[in-house]
């Protein structure tokens, strides 16, 4: 991820290019709700059955890294 910081209430996404799972999300990112909880963000790019791409997502808490110890 980058090193921008969004303000509450706003979201970021960043294609997510890594990895070679077909399961894997489009675009992750994260979000800051008004009291200050962090949640991480992935969506998918989907296709309707009319054909129209629309995006698709899932919201999570934020997990902390695990430092290797």
């Amino acid at each position: 991820m980058s090193n921008y910081t969004p303000q509450p209430n706003s979201f970021t996404l960043f294609a997510n290019d890594k990895g070679d799972n077909p399961k894997r999300p489009d675009y992750k990112g994260d979000i800051i709700l008004p009291d200050g909880t962090k949640m991480r963000l992935s969506a998918w790019v989907r296709e309707s059955q009319g054909g129209k791409k629309f995006l698709s997502g899932k919201v999570e808490p934020m997990q902390e890294r695990q430092s290797s110890a």
